[in-house]
């Protein structure tokens, strides 16, 4: 009753239009600089820091090196998960939002200063994944936070679509952040090597201080104001996840787990694979990511859209259903070392996985009370980061050095496809049910 009492209670006092777009593009925003960060450390993880950083190491082993420093700012993301999710639950939804935004921004900036292996030894790669480290614990917080803050303002009948606002921002922050890459790569030519590589990271202050501002200004969730008002706050959110919606916190892990493996072995692991192995040139590697980011910034939205109409589960089933199925014609067409080819490959890739994407911010919202909601939906997103994302440009790559080719590699990702599978179906009644209350609630069915 509680979670339906509090659902009619945001109903009845609905955002207005303007900020509604506020929260939205605050949303956005904030998932954009999160996925920035990330993606210009997994491309500096495939092109520089393995001799910046890791030059003790055969090519193929630094590499593997600097994608596990990659992979360390997943492993800390559920410690974060944690500890925001609490007092997101308990204290302020937005004031976590500002919070890891400034937090993970300034992790991003230190990174861009810090002295390299030739300068300093050991201390080179340890302070890199110390920072890796902490930033992770802050970005525990950010997406799956944005994800309640727009869903739980949005009205009944729109909440994929402009919870696809948030989901929007990693195509935009994946635009940002290859765009930066490839701008920096050709102005500074072989400097890039030696400290071109650091622009990007230092860039990261502009986007502070933007997200800062938009999201400063931005309402407190209206839900999280009534669960207040009405005294339903808990003092450890998180004993109520494992309580009451345990099925449902295995669920959001597998379907995140699935959907990251892939994407970060398309937007990580290919950036190295195509370019050193294949023999692609780095602007063609670049290049065609920034064009499948481009791909997935609309997709999303087409995907947020339908499953408003057709329903969550049903929409993001056709993802994964794509990620199964895609898993092996995507490295046929990188390793024919054909530039449309990979073109193919890649935006195919992006605007495939934007299914499972793009209306993921309604399924989470979806999976958990309002009084322990930001807990299970940091804990759940964040650990199956981990072990998705986290992980995948490590394992592919250890894969390709043990087989030999690619095929493992798309076995790996195809198995990915049915754990998301997996969690969908395991929470569809659920979720169903409560895109069903929110419908009658607000009078449309």
């Amino acid at each position: 009753m509680t979670t339906l009492a509090s659902e009619q209670v945001s109903q009845s006092r609905p955002t207005p239009p303007r900020e509604m777009r506020r929260i939205a593009l605050a949303g956005a925003f904030g998932t954009g600089i999160e996925l920035y960060d990330f993606l210009i450390f997994g491309l500096a993880s495939g092109l520089v820091f393995p001799h910046l950083f890791f030059p003790q190491s055969d090519p193929l082993m630094g590499s593997l090196q600097s994608f596990m420093a990659f992979g360390a700012g997943f492993v800390s993301r559920p410690l974060g998960g944690i500890i925001f999710g609490h007092f997101g639950d308990r204290v302020s939804r937005k004031t976590m939002l500002v919070i890891t935004l400034l937090a993970t921004g300034s992790c991003t900036v230190c990174m861009g200063l810090l002295p390299t292996y030739g300068t300093v030894g050991a201390w080179a790669p340890v302070l890199l994944v110390s920072l890796r480290v902490l930033q992770g614990v802050f970005m525990g917080g950010e997406q799956s936070g944005a994800f309640i803050m727009v869903t739980e303002h949005a009205p009944a009948g729109r909440k994929a679509v402009l919870g696809a606002a948030v989901t929007a921002g990693s195509p935009i922050g994946s635009l940002l952040g290859i765009g930066a890459f490839q701008i920096v790569a050709l102005t500074t030519g072989d400097a890039f090597a030696q400290w071109g590589w650091r622009i990007p990271f230092l860039a990261s202050a502009v986007l502070i201080g933007i997200g800062l501002w938009v999201r400063i200004g931005m309402s407190e969730s209206p839900e999280f104001q009534t669960m207040q008002a009405e005294s339903r706050t808990k003092k450890v959110p998180l004993a109520g996840v494992f309580a009451h919606s345990l099925p449902f916190l295995i669920a959001g892990i597998l379907v995140n787990l699935g959907f990251n493996q892939f994407i970060f072995i398309v937007n990580s692991f290919t950036t190295s694979y195509a370019a050193k192995t294949i023999g692609f040139a780095q602007g063609d590697v670049l290049l065609s990511g920034l064009a499948g980011s481009g791909g997935m910034l609309i997709a999303v939205f087409v995907a947020g859209r339908l499953a408003d109409r057709f329903g969550l589960v049903r929409i993001m089933g056709i993802g994964a259903l794509f990620q199964v199925i895609w898993a092996f014609p995507y490295f046929w067409l990188v390793n024919t070392g054909s530039v449309p080819a990979l073109y193919l490959a890649v935006i195919g890739a992006y605007v495939g996985l934007s299914f499972v994407f793009g209306p993921m911010a309604a399924y989470y919202v979806n999976l958990f009370r309002p009084e322990h909601r930001y807990s299970g939906v940091a804990f759940s997103y964040n650990l199956g980061a981990v072990l998705g994302g986290g992980l995948s440009p490590s394992i592919a790559t250890a894969l390709l050095r043990y087989f030999g080719d690619s095929s493992g590699v798309s076995v790996y990702v195809a198995v990915g496809g049915l754990l998301t599978l997996a969690g969908l179906l395991t929470s569809a009644r659920h979720v169903r049910a409560r895109e069903r209350s929110q419908r009658l609630d607000a009078g449309l069915d």
